[in-house]
């Protein structure tokens, strides 16, 4: 998926990881939120946010791809994919969190 969306955007910038992990980091704070209120000591917990999730992130394609931007030359766009997964990342953690926890 990640490889398909890089060449639909015609880009060098990591579009597809970018969103992948976005969309765990999502997914991580909706179950995050509703873990803490329905099962706090469940073993699925573990299964879903550390195996399901862990592999469905990307952080080495992340590490990889900042790597190869810094190599071709491309620091801007670097930090900038480094910046955005931070901080959407943890922006997009609390907005799932959000969805979960009553008002």
């Amino acid at each position: 998926m990640v490889s398909t969306v890089q060449r639909n955007f015609n880009t060098i910038f990591p579009y597809g990881t970018l969103g992948v992990n976005l969309l765990g980091c999502f997914v991580i704070g909706m179950l995050s939120a509703w873990f803490a209120k329905m099962a706090p000591q469940s073993d699925l917990r573990l299964i879903l946010m550390a195996g399901l999730l862990g592999g469905f992130t990307t952080f080495s394609a992340f590490g990889l791809e900042t790597t190869s931007l810094l190599k071709s030359g491309y620091t801007g766009m670097a930090i900038t994919y480094v910046a955005a997964s931070v901080v959407l990342g943890i922006t997009m953690v609390w907005a799932g969190s959000m969805i979960i926890r009553p008002a």
